[in-house]
């Protein structure tokens, strides 16, 4: 079910009525309502995979009971490593199996010895990548003592299944978002009109910014052999916006969606196109992911504590997986390479950690250091799109070297120019906003301090408005649905 569709709008109101009317007095009650919604939110894509959902709950939610009384060390890595091969292994199956055979059939081919093995017709679960990490961090967490295993089975499946953030995050850390499911809600006014507002701004991300820069950019690169360097350089850019309003959107309406309900999720994107370096950027990009790698791979690998060696490693090893996790092609990988050479210069000179302030805080308008340092830090992100972007890495550096060739100086030209003058226009009006609200949780969370009334329901009607009539309703998937 996706959420902007009309499913969805008559999916939450009728699951937010019984939530808060008819379960409001039982606490189990309602976590077995939102289970029950969680379970026909993502069986309404395809009920068959939400066996995969329970295997999963019931394999993590069993491990971490045994956990709780085992004291023998080497019975408890065999728990831990059994549940990172039952879930790590259903991912792996799904999403890289036809990856790793075609590969090597490649590689079988290129040393004279071909051979052709049967491939499957593996449909991709939607948001595997995402709950597998959620109840890993369960085990991880049981395993590492920092968590008590929970005894409330529908609790726990609650936690795994919650529908807001069930298919692309942000990825909660069971020590955040489990306990909620232990503690009576209580409906907040203010609360709840605060996800509607973030919700609003998430639709507005989706269906005016993502969706209109997506028919672009789908247009331009899907045809860049026709097109000027000058052109594929503004595909680039209507792909860098559709990616951040995409996924900061499904974000922004699943944050604001929990809060109906009386839980808070992770803020996952804190405005990266406003970061000053590519550090800053991967701290404020997908929060719930990079802080993930960061607590169960970086440090656990030994982080920065180690030689200059074992920093580049890591580093490394973290952005190659990164890249990885986000889909089956070497265009992945070789964003997340390029990702990290990008910040090697950081790491290496011990800047890395410089710029952890909100960018000219207090100030209307950024120095002039301050803009290079954000216009160089976007054109180096918006570089790296092309790969991700890119079906393939011959299609990527072909893009890049007609980007870099003498028609990168001329006029851009393709057939939707009229779409495109309309959406640069969204896109500029989305950027003021963003940069006003640079400081906040989500950036028109600050609309709730305007005293004028007629001013701050205004700028709702308007939004609402830009929606209606700019919107795009042909009930576009969202990017990281694939993933």
């Amino acid at each position: 079910m996706l959420f902007n569709s009309i499913d969805f709008a008559v999916f939450l109101p009728i699951v937010f009525l019984l939530y808060w009317f008819v379960a409001n007095k039982n606490l189990k009650l309602q976590n077995f309502l939102i289970v029950v919604a969680s379970y026909v939110f993502y069986g309404w894509w395809d009920w068959r995979f939400l066996s995969l959902i329970l295997f999963s709950t019931l394999v993590d939610y069993t491990i971490g009971r045994k956990l709780l009384n085992e004291e023998n060390q080497t019975k408890r890595k065999i728990l831990l490593w059994t549940s990172l091969v039952v879930n790590l292994g259903f991912l792996g199956f799904f999403k890289y199996y036809n990856f790793f055979l075609a590969n090597f059939v490649e590689a079988f081919s290129f040393f004279g010895h071909p051979i052709n093995p049967q491939g499957l017709n593996i449909i991709l679960p939607v948001g595997i990548s995402f709950y597998t990490f959620q109840t890993l961090s369960y085990t991880i967490d049981v395993y590492r003592k920092k968590l008590e295993p929970t005894k409330d089975f529908i609790a726990f499946t609650a936690f795994v299944s919650f529908f807001p953030q069930l298919v692309a995050g942000p990825i909660e850390r069971a020590t955040n978002l489990l306990p909620q499911f232990y503690k009576k809600r209580k409906f907040e006014y203010d609360k709840a009109v605060d996800g509607l507002r973030q919700i609003l701004w998430g639709l507005f991300k989706k269906i005016v910014i993502a969706d209109n820069a997506a028919q672009l950019a789908n247009e331009i690169f899907n045809n860049s052999a026709d097109y000027s360097g000058s052109t594929l350089v503004l595909g680039a850019l209507f792909f860098t916006f559709q990616i951040y309003g995409d996924f900061s959107g499904y974000s922004d309406i699943a944050i604001g969606t929990s809060r109906l309900f009386g839980f808070n999720l992770m803020q996952n994107f804190n405005f990266p196109y406003f970061s000053r370096d590519i550090a800053e950027f991967w701290r404020r990009w997908h929060i719930s992911l990079s802080t993930w790698f960061r607590d169960y791979l970086y440090i656990p690998l030994g982080g920065s504590r180690g030689g200059t060696w074992m920093k580049v490693r890591n580093t490394f090893i973290i952005f190659v997986i990164s890249g990885f996790w986000h889909g089956a092609n070497w265009t992945f990988i070789a964003w997340g390479v390029l990702n990290a050479l990008y910040f090697m210069p950081l790491l290496l000179l011990g800047k890395n950690r410089i710029n952890t302030d909100t960018v000219a805080e207090g100030k209307y308008l950024p120095s002039i250091r301050e803009f290079f340092q954000m216009g160089i830090t976007f054109g180096l992100t918006v570089l790296g799109w092309v790969f991700f972007r890119a079906d393939d890495i011959g299609h990527a550096l072909s893009y890049l070297s007609t980007i870099f060739s003498k028609s990168l100086i001329s006029i851009p030209h393709f057939p939707q120019m009229r779409l495109a003058l309309t959406t640069i226009i969204l896109i500029g009006f989305f950027i003021i906003v963003e940069w006003i609200g640079r400081n906040k949780q989500f950036a028109i969370q600050d609309l709730s301090t305007i005293k004028n009334s007629y001013l701050r329901y205004g700028f709702y009607l308007c939004i609402i408005i830009i929606i209606i009539s700019l919107g795009n309703f042909n009930e576009n998937s969202f990017i990281y649905f694939q993933f």
